[in-house]
């Protein structure tokens, strides 16, 4: 493997979980990663709970937008390395070819902004769903990539993706 990585994240509406998990692989994963994320159908804004829980956690949010996977289709896109969907409806659609076919796992992580319910219900919601993704990629970023083979890197990312699953609201 080689010494840098460009790592996208893919949600539908690229609103919350794949914007937080790019800016937690940037502040964790710098100089080695790079992160990015993208939508299906890009809701074209931020939820400001996502900002908010980044914030808190002193994660840099500047530059963080909604915006299309189609981006990183486009020739001079950074060629990528790893795509991780973090959420199902991502998973079940139909991905553009990524040049240099990169791996790819499911890190399904249920939706901080389908909740319904009060401001700290809401708050709890983007709070776990942060620190699921927090843990993933830290996981992720322990991985002696350099050593391992494709197979077994691939096998590790799908170990990854089934941790510290929530127990689903009531």
């Amino acid at each position: 493997m080689k010494a840098e990585y460009n790592v996208l994240f893919l949600c539908t509406g690229n609103s919350a979980r794949s914007v937080m998990a790019e800016a937690i692989l940037n502040f964790k994963g710098r100089p080695k990663f790079t992160g990015y994320s993208a939508g299906s159908h890009p809701s074209g804004k931020v939820r400001p709970e996502a900002l908010r829980q980044l914030e808190s956690a002193r994660i840099p949010t500047d530059g963080l937008r909604s915006k299309a996977w189609d981006e990183f289709s486009l020739p001079g896109s950074p060629r990528l390395d790893f795509v991780f969907t973090v959420c199902d409806n991502a998973a079940k659609e139909v991905c553009p070819v990524w040049p240099g076919q990169p791996m790819t796992a499911h890190w399904g992580i249920p939706d901080p902004a389908a909740v319904r319910g009060s401001e700290a219900e809401v708050e709890r919601a983007f709070r776990e769903a942060f620190f699921i993704l927090d843990r993933r990629i830290s996981l992720f970023l322990a991985l002696p990539l350099k050593t391992l083979d494709g197979l077994a890197i691939k096998k590790e990312l799908d170990n990854i993706g089934q941790t510290m699953t929530p127990i689903p609201h009531e």
